[in-house]
């Protein structure tokens, strides 16, 4: 599974999100956030990997595992949308060995885009590429799967 760089910000627009004061998580013993709760803010991931899945974790034994979607590298920004929308989140985070995250709550980031135009813009524009390499990722997997068997 490659390293996937999710919501990678140019340096000028990481710096502006670190100079909001970002908190360092600790979460060695739980994820940063579950599918299906409510937003709290955003996470930046300083170093190291974080493993984003499908689905979230029951406390039964019978559920089904969880399903390892993609990995997310230094300089990436999880929770973006659903923190500018006030969804809920749609996979479940959780670190890996070594990984540092530090996060910055909800209020305090959509009082700064309010303020900060450019900053708006250039959150927009990521959000926009996002959804298109999602159009194009559901567009191959469509696209492979409808093709017919190779005869023998």
């Amino acid at each position: 599974m490659a390293v996937y760089q999710a919501n990678t910000l140019p340096p000028d627009v990481w710096q502006a999100l670190r100079n909001l004061g970002p908190v360092p998580v600790e979460s060695k013993e739980k994820p940063l956030f579950r599918a299906g709760e409510s937003p709290a803010g955003l996470y930046l991931v300083e170093e190291g990997e974080v493993q984003l899945y499908l689905g979230q974790k029951s406390p039964r034994p019978e559920s089904k595992p969880l399903q390892p979607l993609e990995i997310a590298g230094p300089g990436s920004v999880l929770g973006m949308s659903e923190t500018m929308t006030g969804g809920t989140y749609k996979l479940t985070a959780e670190t890996l060995v070594g990984a540092r995250v530090s996060f910055i709550e909800r209020t305090a980031f959509l009082n700064v885009l309010r303020q900060d135009h450019e900053l708006c813009i250039h959150i927009v524009r990521m959000l926009s590429e996002d959804l298109h390499r999602l159009y194009y990722r559901c567009r191959c997997s469509v696209s492979s799967d409808s093709r017919p068997p190779k005869a023998s």
